[in-house]
């Protein structure tokens, strides 16, 4: 089993999780998060002031999935949220020692 964590642009929400849906991800867990890359902020002008904003906003995806799946999943979160621009994002794939589903006791892959 493996977690698949993608930051991506929060405009891109909507066509991820489509693309997720149409390749069989069943649940996911969205985060709204701040960090920065190569972009690194900007500066922005308010009421006469000149400030730098240094933390954009982002989303974070997580996804628990069979290894078979992780191919399409990662494919289909690159194409579905690729503007060919810088900070589009990056996706991190993990090892899951265990999951258990907690309502019925349920391990590993029947957990997911």
């Amino acid at each position: 089993m493996k977690l698949v964590a993608a930051i991506i642009k929060p405009f891109k929400l909507d066509d991820a999780r489509e693309a997720l849906s149409e390749v069989g991800v069943t649940g996911l867990t969205v985060t709204e998060v701040k960090g920065f890359g190569r972009q690194k902020g900007h500066t922005e002008l308010y009421r006469g002031a000149e400030y730098v904003v240094d933390f954009l906003p982002k989303i974070k995806l997580e996804i628990a999935v069979d290894d078979d799946q992780v191919g399409a999943v990662t494919e289909a979160i690159c194409k579905a949220t690729s503007t060919g621009k810088i900070g589009d994002g990056k996706i991190f794939v993990t090892t899951l020692e265990q999951v258990i589903r907690i309502r019925t006791g349920e391990t590993g892959s029947e957990a997911l």
